[in-house]
Parts: structure tokens; C-alpha cells; sequence
């Protein structure tokens, strides 16, 4: 019998709990020992974007990147959920001119944009965003230029019986050791098929993803590349000063990090990053409730849960340094909360324990 999940932070208002975020987590290494658990580690969800590194897995092994002649940055963003700055759109837009591709061919749908700025602009001119300020647009061109390089259709690329999808299915496959028939299917918000599995199959892809000695050559050298490109362009994965990023750089060359709608957030530990010894290690996160996103008062958007539950895992791991828990302690673990005025009103707090 499964457990259920599980409190995972609580927020206070005066000495009152008023709100729990439960959910579970799993910590798994690379050779697939459970290093950790909490809640239910066997917990099946969707990755929802925390899946776009392995998505991008079938272009980078069989050469997209030579073949297109995409730079590190143009990989960092096939993997992205971005915010749709000038910086992100211009990216994605010299990608397509690269592969000899229209926006318009891009399938995910457009919505507005998540960068402050651009927001700004978009509300005061009443301009419709177009697909390229969809936070997928990244995927989508690397979808679509690894499809034109292997001769596949393009206009039903997002179709599960597509050969690019089952190419996809089939990496991810390998990567968390399930088999395709156990992966439940369905259908992401930019309109791709996305991947439901155990969160310890899901922490097992990500250790992999990071530590691919297991591996064949060509999918391990993929698979470096992916993680080398995420982690150098940390920027490119979500936006300046957002969570994705800010862990990347905290974490100097030794941790990658993806989001996932609907709380899911999943975290890689390279070789080492725990001892000259230590194996790649993966966490996966699910928050039950979902753990919505707020739009802040300075129109930025961020979620309370996840941030401050994974730094609490990575604490109790071990993984942090005094000098790397200041540099992220504006997302936890604990945080004060304010009201309007700036008044204290209660507290944000991880109340798990491995």
C-alpha cells in the first residue's frame, strides 16, 4: 500500500497554522538506490516542463546541434520554460532562422508573456502575443528541427504516434529504466504529449541525465551536453532572478534544476556534487495541491511551495553551503511573511524530515 503525501510546508498567521502544502519526494542515485524518501516516493505524476531536458534528448544525440549549428545557449532554451523576455524571443526566433523554419509552424499556442517588461509593454499597446512568447517555444523549435533533419513530417509533429514522439518516448524510457508501456501518456498545456511516472522513475531519469556513465556513448555525450548547457546558461532556463536560475548559478557548475506545472519540480546533483565519490543524484517533487504561481507586486511570478521544500531537501542532503543557502535565502527554506504595509504576519515553514 502506497503512502499518502504528506505536510510539506506550512504557513502561519500569528501562532495559528493556516494553510499545508503536502506532498512527496523521492532522492534516488544514479545506480537507482532510493537515497531518500518522503510521502509517497512511488507517487505517479505528470513532469509536465520539468521533462523538456529529456525531450531534447533525440536531437542532441543524433547531431541537431552540429547539424543546425546551434551554440550552448540555443540548447539551454530547447529545454526551457522561459519568461518570454526580448532576450528569450530573440533566442528562439535566430533558431528558427537556423533551421529554416516559420514560427507560425510552431504547434503550442502563444500567451502573454511572463517578463515584467514585456508584460508592460503588452497591456499598454493591446498587441497579441504570437507562439514565440509561449514559454515552450524553445521546445517546440527543437521539435521541429529535429523532425525536418530526420525527414519526419512537421505537420503533425506533436502526435503521440509521431516518429519524433516515440523517439522521445523511447530516450525517456531508457533514462528512468520504465518501460514505455508503464509511462501514462497526456496531453501538456503547449499541446505536446507529456509523461507520467513514479517520482522515483522520474528522480532515477534525472540522476541518469546527470551522471550517464551507464550509458551508451552517443546518449551520454547528449546527455553532457544537455546538462553542460543548462547550467551555463541558467538564464535561458526560466529568467533572471527566478528559482531555476538562481539555484544553477548557486550551485557552480554542480546542480540543474527544471520546474514542472501543477508542483512538480525536479533537481540533479552531478558526479561528486556530494563527495569526489558521489554518484549523480536526483530529486523529484510533487506538490499534491498543485502549489499555483502568484504574481507579485512587482509583476513577477513565483510559487511559495516548491522553492523552499526543495531547499529544505537539499539542506538535509547536505548538498549547500552557508555561502549558497544566503545567496537563495530569499526562497527559504523559512520565510517571513508580510503583508501590504510590510507588517510580519506569520511564517512559511518546511515541517518534513527525511
Amino acid at each position: 500500500m502506497m503512502n499518502a503525501p504528506q505536510p510539506l510546508l506550512e504557513i502561519t498567521r500569528g501562532k495559528v497554522v493556516e494553510a499545508i502544502h503536502y506532498g512527496s519526494i523521492a532522492v534516488v542515485d544514479s545506480h537507482g538506490k532510493l537515497i531518500a524518501s518522503y510521502g509517497d516516493p512511488h507517487k505517479v505524476a505528470f513532469l509536465r516542463s520539468s521533462a523538456k531536458p529529456f525531450q531534447a534528448l533525440p536531437f542532441v544525440e543524433h547531431g541537431g546541434m552540429e547539424r543546425f549549428g546551434y551554440a550552448e545557449v540555443e540548447l539551454s532554451i530547447s529545454c526551457a520554460s522561459h519568461i518570454g523576455s526580448a532576450m528569450h524571443v530573440q533566442t528562439v526566433a535566430a533558431m528558427q532562422q537556423k533551421i529554416g523554419i516559420h514560427e507560425s509552424q510552431l504547434q503550442c499556442g502563444a500567451h502573454l508573456p511572463e517578463d515584467a517588461p514585456m508584460f508592460k509593454e503588452f497591456i499598454i499597446s493591446g498587441r497579441a502575443p504570437t507562439a514565440n512568447f509561449n514559454n515552450c517555444s524553445g521546445k517546440h523549435t527543437t521539435m521541429l528541427a529535429y523532425a525536418k533533419m530526420r525527414g519526419y513530417s512537421l505537420e503533425d509533429y506533436l502526435h503521440i504516434d509521431h516518429p519524433l514522439q516515440q523517439d522521445i518516448l523511447a530516450s525517456f524510457s531508457d533514462l528512468c529504466l520504465i518501460p514505455t508501456r508503464d509511462i501514462s501518456l497526456g496531453v501538456d498545456g503547449c499541446s505536446a504529449p507529456n509523461f507520467a511516472v513514479p517520482l522515483f522513475n522520474a528522480a532515477l531519469g534525472m540522476a541518469r541525465l546527470c551522471d550517464p556513465r551507464a550509458l551508451t556513448e552517443p546518449r551520454a555525450a547528449a546527455c553532457n551536453k544537455i546538462t553542460a548547457a543548462m547550467m551555463a546558461h541558467p538564464e535561458m532556463i526560466s529568467g533572471y532572478g527566478e528559482f531555476d536560475q538562481q539555484l544553477m548559478l548557486a550551485g557552480e557548475g554542480k546542480i540543474v534544476c527544471k520546474r514542472g506545472a501543477e508542483g512538480f519540480q525536479i533537481v540533479g546533483l552531478m558526479p561528486g556534487a556530494l563527495g569526489n565519490d558521489s554518484p549523480g543524484l536526483g530529486i523529484a517533487l510533487k506538490v499534491a495541491d498543485g502549489d499555483a504561481s502568484r504574481m507579485g507586486g512587482n509583476l513577477n511570478w513565483g510559487s511559495r511551495a516548491r522553492p523552499a521544500v526543495m531547499l529544505e531537501a537539499l539542506r538535509q542532503l547536505g548538498v549547500l553551503s552557508t555561502k549558497q543557502e544566503q545567496a537563495l535565502a530569499a526562497f527559504g527554506p523559512g520565510l517571513e511573511i508580510r503583508n501590504h504595509r510590510g507588517i510580519v504576519t506569520g511564517q512559511s515553514r518546511p515541517v518534513f524530515e527525511f
